[in-house]
């Protein structure tokens, strides 16, 4: 007799476990989130740690060219759901979908250039090391050398990626040293922004 009541209240425990979890998911889902930008921030990772898009979150918090400081409150919206079954199965998408993207950014974001891991090494340095969004590095890169690491600028003698005027030479890590040290010395305007 003591087993069978040992066996009962385990599953009375955990079903009431299971429900408060449901209900806590519920309860969830339909409240935005407020999240307080920390230092080396970007709208991008924000994005990606709620699983959102960086455009729903600008509009929702007025943010213009991705630009975001430390200490800003920005609002997390999610998306209302009122049937249950539906948060259960968005839950378990959600949650197969961040590991998935964990997975993938790990692959892809590698912290060594393989060679063919070009932009998604360099974005991944650069946006990491200086706090300003990849999609930013993205748009510098294309415009200055469109994603060719090795190209000379005839005229001025900037070289790679980035056409920096400070080094003629060298390999895409040497590159991504560069930069951050021109950043952190320049900032935005050593590439008129």
């Amino acid at each position: 007799m003591y087993i069978l009541k040992k066996i009962v209240t385990t599953i009375l425990t955990t079903s009431a476990a299971a429900v408060s979890l449901l209900f806590a998911g519920v309860l969830t889902a339909n409240a935005d989130s407020t999240y307080t930008v920390k230092s080396g921030d970007s709208v991008w990772a924000i994005s990606q740690k709620f699983n959102t898009s960086m455009n729903k979150i600008e509009s929702t918090n007025n943010i213009k060219g991705h630009f975001i400081l430390p200490g800003q409150k920005l609002t997390i919206g999610t998306k209302s759901t009122t049937n249950t079954a539906t948060v259960a199965t968005t839950t378990t998408n959600n949650t197969a979908a961040k590991t998935s993207a964990k997975t993938s950014s790990t692959t892809s974001n590698a912290s060594s250039y393989t060679g063919s891991n070009l932009q998604s090494y360099v974005l991944g340095q650069m946006e990491s090391r200086t706090g300003v969004s990849a999609s930013t590095w993205n748009t510098i890169i294309t415009r200055e050398s469109n994603w060719q690491p090795n190209v000379v600028n005839s005229t001025s003698g900037a070289y790679g990626l980035f056409q920096n005027m400070h080094i003629s030479g060298g390999s895409v890590e040497a590159q991504v040293n560069a930069a951050v040290a021109l950043y952190n010395a320049q900032g935005m305007q050593a590439w008129a922004l």
